[in-house]
């Protein structure tokens, strides 16, 4: 049951992630045991390309399950602990205050090992026009 709450959070993740939003105006969507502020979304300079800024929060023991981005994350975790799997690599903890490169591409997951809410700020820089998010096998 906590599978199928958790694939049905991830998939409406990926719903949200896809709002046009103006600077400054964050839209919240509350997902059960993740919740999704959305703070920004906005052209880059280099053609193609867009910024798009997320406050993603985890309640205890929740996961997001193996995806990738078209483009570069830039992860600051704000409170907890995330533990990260980036294909290739060993899994990597991640803690309050520290922050994570995701390369452009790399399958990935994301579960909250503590006992308490954690939470990231997760900036991506993506291609214009492509889904920010997307399922890997």
């Amino acid at each position: 049951m906590k599978t199928l709450r958790t694939i049905a959070a991830v998939a409406a993740l990926f719903v949200a992630a896809g709002l046009t939003l103006p600077v400054a105006q964050a839209h919240e969507v509350n997902l059960g045991d993740i919740k999704r502020t959305n703070l920004l979304r906005n052209d880059l300079g280099a053609a193609g390309r867009e910024v798009i800024q997320v406050l993603v929060e985890f309640g205890p023991g929740v996961s997001a399950v193996r995806h990738s981005h078209p483009g570069e994350e830039l992860v600051y975790v704000t409170e907890g602990a995330l533990e990260n799997q980036l294909d290739g690599r060993p899994p990597l903890t991640v803690k309050a205050g520290e922050v994570l490169f995701i390369p452009h591409g790399t399958p990935h997951a994301v579960k909250n090992i503590g006992s308490v809410k954690a939470a990231e700020l997760a900036t991506y820089i993506v291609e214009k026009g492509k889904p920010p998010l997307m399922l890997s096998e």
